[in-house]
């Protein structure tokens, strides 16, 4: 008997968005964050230099494609709980903000092994290449919608 493998589509992508997403949830829970407290943190965390916070807005609802007035309230949070503090015209990460993400990324690095060590590079590259290219004709739809 030969198996046919499954067609990469719509809800093959959502499915394993929302299983890799609800594991990141689930460690993040333990540390006291959301999920978009954790990109937003991991963005300003990550940036070369510090950004504004309309900056760091911006780039979070590039990435997330989520209501700017709904980030910047979790920029507030994030202000709140001392994760991130503003540095004149620019927010920055706090040492609690830098250990949060590291903790986080450190607790989640053998759970992603482990889904994702075992798959082939030649598939991880093909999966790759597929994923951009629906990202960049995603964003296009999606700017089209929004002129």
């Amino acid at each position: 008997m030969t198996t046919t493998a499954p067609t990469a589509d719509a809800r093959a992508l959502a499915l394993a968005h929302y299983a890799a997403r609800g594991v990141l949830e689930h460690v993040l829970a333990r540390h006291g964050i959301t999920f978009q407290q954790q990109i937003t943190l991991r963005d300003a965390v990550a940036a070369p230099t510090p950004r504004t916070p309309d900056e760091l807005v911006a780039q979070v609802c590039g990435s997330l494609k989520a209501d700017p007035a709904a980030i910047h309230a979790t920029l507030g949070e994030l202000l709140a709980e001392g994760l991130l503090v503003e540095s004149g015209a620019h927010v920055v990460p706090t040492d609690a903000g830098r250990k949060l993400i590291a903790a986080a990324a450190a607790e989640t690095a053998p759970v992603s092994a482990r889904i994702w060590g075992d798959i082939p590079a030649d598939d991880l590259a093909a999966a790759g290449r597929v994923l951009a290219l629906v990202n960049q004709r995603a964003n296009a739809e999606l700017a089209a919608l929004n002129a």
